[in-house]
């Protein structure tokens, strides 16, 4: 299993930024959902097509980035 085998960069989704297995839901979007103060319950309450290896693999995929590591990412 890849790293990070859940997110995904697609040029013609959401113009290119990762996102969640090819979905239209970015991985910023579930970051400033946790960072206005919203529960991993209830991002999954308002997205019910996510699961919570999504987001955890997303807060993953954002801390490797903040250590300024190079991902080489396959797209869907």
């Amino acid at each position: 299993m890849s790293l990070f085998d859940r997110i995904t960069h697609v040029p013609g989704v959401m113009g290119g930024k990762a996102c969640i297995r090819g979905m239209r839901v970015t991985v910023g979007m579930i970051l400033n959902q946790i960072a206005a103060g919203l529960s991993m319950d209830e991002i999954l309450e308002d997205y019910p097509y996510l699961e919570r290896e999504d987001i955890l693999q997303a807060l993953r995929y954002a801390a490797w980035l903040a250590e300024e590591r190079s991902v080489d990412l396959a797209s869907a």
